[in-house]
């Protein structure tokens, strides 16, 4: 996540940084929100011996390596009493040369010195430093920084992306990077610092000057408005995400209205503490904007708001309002002020009928996109207006409009031969209107039938018939499916994502159907599917070797550890893999699963009493090779087979 949020000054005063041109700081924002974990405090460093040492010592380490380099002499400087400068308690290392900064950091092995190494890293002189300086740095001193905070690299324009990548995969807990100055930064440098979830400072003073820096996501970073100031002098920024930002406010996007016109896209959604005003300053003469999300943020749209908005009557296509009380007189206005839209999302938006939805798309038969999950009061007079007026309509998301029916759908289908998605999640689809819908949308590519219990291999079978080019497909909870409806699926060469949860009719021989015939299968989920065996684990293994971004959900299914080791040592490009409650599986069945496939392993989901009887050996294997584990907190149950 990336947060242009003001750094304090990392390394603290230094006598070697005044040689350097003095630069203004400003003051770090307050904290957003008092649900915010409190910053990590480094404790207290203790000085070394008098004396000056020709060599850093484990103890040494215990300070804080102020790591300030001067340009002509390369040096690192090591501070051990923390405060910058000598002192008369205790003189410490001078000087290091920047060889030795590997070493350095290769001490860092005790559990007292990784803890002090909750350290401020500064390398901001050091001009020449470089990807491959950096990589090898961070990577001689193994776990040593598991627990750096911050690191300052302003001014080293040497370091690019490979080198902000080792960097932030050797420092987990990194709070904060200061990037100011990097003249060579742009969006590839901002896509590894994006890497650092915990991140929640990044200072960036100047990156106004790279004019590549088109796109910038500082989503759920516990940042306030002054992480603003740098981010409105990006001369060049057309999307900025926000997401999750409880502590901007108001008077931050008022700050962020003063910036550049160069912006089509803001994101402000979730950010509970931005109202209609602050989004009316923010969007006050924009030119160019083409997209607003505002979702699960705002309480109420003023007068204000509606006046701004209807000034993007001619650029403004997306609007998102999802969980906001809707009024028809508001969408009436929507309509009459923003009649170039092609999405609209109002999600579980209260108080949506089909007088407001069809004042709406009378004003906006360019629409292309239409959320309305959770709009339970719609019914299929609302469908009929958006077949009437929205020809060109693509996505259709109907989650939970449970007052439709077959008559609403056909209209749909018959009036919107482009539509490419529909969620009829809960709508009570039954077979019938399947055939309906696919007999007359052949364009379609997602279609999410989560919970429709009606739905039998007949309705597969039209499905496979007229929808070709499926690609996304969710059957949970469809649990009359057997495996001939399954079969019927195998036509669909297209189709990447499959979500079979809790169909417990079906067996491996449904899943062979699948293997062999849907060779582009990218996701597959069989969570609950408890007669799933090792037969189709194995036919998997054999056909589905196209499975790379995979969550194979076996969970709960009746595979044995020789199906798992099997599959996981098949399937080439497997990077994610949930396997919880798979009693059939013994200790050294998962052993010589998860052996066979590390290396590949990117996410993996297990229960949290395997943590301690699997060889530490290999997990820590599985971290090295940079798998994240997520633990689930449930009963271990499992026996030998």
């Amino acid at each position: 996540m990336l947060c242009a949020a003001p750094l304090p000054d990392l390394a603290g005063p230094s006598p070697n940084r005044a040689s350097r041109s003095p630069t203004t700081t400003r003051p770090s924002p307050s904290s957003p929100s008092s649900s915010s974990p409190p910053k990590s405090t480094p404790s207290s460093p203790s000085r070394g011996p008098p004396g000056t040492c020709s060599a850093p010592s484990p103890g040494l380490l215990g300070g804080r390596i102020a790591g300030v380099m001067s340009r002509e002499g390369q040096k690192l400087d090591y501070d051990p009493t923390g405060g910058g400068g000598g002192s008369a308690g205790g003189v410490g290392i001078g000087v290091l040369s920047l060889d030795l900064l590997g070493q350095v950091l290769d001490r860092l092995r005790k559990p007292r010195d990784r803890k002090a190494c909750r350290l401020r890293l500064d390398l901001s002189a050091c001009a020449s430093l470089d990807d491959a300086s950096l990589a090898a740095a961070v990577a001689g001193a193994g776990g040593g920084l598991a627990g750096l905070r911050r690191v300052c690299l302003a001014q080293a324009s040497g370091v690019g992306w490979r080198g902000l990548e080792a960097l932030i995969a050797a420092c987990p807990r990194l709070k904060a990077i200061d990037l100011s100055h990097c003249v060579g930064a742009g969006d590839r440098e901002a896509a590894a610092v994006a890497a650092a979830a915990g991140l929640r400072e990044l200072r960036m003073e100047n990156w106004r000057k790279v004019p590549e820096l088109r796109s910038l996501d500082i989503s759920y970073l516990k940042v306030g408005n002054g992480s603003l100031r740098s981010i409105y002098t990006l001369e060049k920024l057309e999307e900025l995400a926000m997401v999750g930002c409880s502590g901007i406010d108001d008077e931050g996007l008022e700050l962020l209205s003063k910036g550049s016109d160069s912006l089509q896209s803001v994101d402000v959604s979730r950010c509970d503490h931005v109202t209609y005003q602050g989004l009316a300053s923010l969007i006050d003469g924009r030119k160019f904007l083409q997209k607003l999300h505002a979702a699960d943020c705002l309480h109420e749209i003023g007068q204000c708001f509606l006046s701004k908005l209807a000034t993007l009557k001619e650029t403004l296509t997306a609007l998102k309002l999802d969980g906001l009380e809707v009024l028809d007189s508001l969408l009436q206005a929507i309509g009459e002020g923003c009649n170039n839209l092609v999405e609209i999302g109002l999600s579980k938006c209260s108080g949506v009928t089909d007088e407001g939805i069809s004042s709406l798309v009378a004003q906006c038969s360019d629409l292309r996109a239409i959320d309305l999950t959770c709009c339970n009061l719609i019914t299929n007079n609302a469908l009929d207006s958006i077949a009437e007026n929205c020809k060109m309509l693509e996505r259709l998301r109907l989650e939970s409009c449970s007052l439709i029916n077959e008559k609403g759908l056909q209209q749909i289908a018959t009036c919107c031969p482009n539509l490419k998605e529909i969620d009829l999640t809960d709508c009570g689809v039954n077979d019938a209107r399947i055939a309906f819908i696919s007999s007359n949308c052949g364009k379609l590519v997602e279609l999410d039938l989560y919970r429709c219990s009606s739905i039998t291999d007949d309705g597969l079978a039209a499905l496979a018939n007229g929808c070709k080019k499926i690609k996304l497909l969710n059957l949970c909870y469809c649990n009359k499916i057997t495996d001939s409806g399954l079969g019927h699926l195998g036509c669909l060469e297209e189709l990447t994502n499959l979500e079979l949860r809790c169909l417990v009719r079906i067996t491996g021989i449904g899943i062979s159907s699948i293997a062999v015939g849907c060779k582009n299968l990218i996701e597959l989920d069989l969570k609950c599917c408890y007669s799933v065996d090792d037969a189709g684990l194995g036919a998997l293994a054999r056909n589905a070797f196209n499975l790379r971004q995979l969550a194979i959900s076996i969970s709960y299914c009746q595979v044995t550890g020789l199906g798992l080791c099997h599959l996981l040592s098949s399937l080439r490009c497997l990077q994610d893999i949930k396997m919880v409650h798979l009693s059939w599986v013994s200790i050294e069945g998962f052993e010589m699963a998860l052996q066979a496939a590390c290396g590949r392993l990117k996410k993996l989901k297990m229960l949290t009493g395997l943590k301690t009887v699997l060889s530490p050996e290999l997990l820590q294997m599985l971290q090295v090779c940079g798998c994240r584990i997520r633990w689930v907190n449930k009963p271990l149950v499992y026996k030998d087979c």
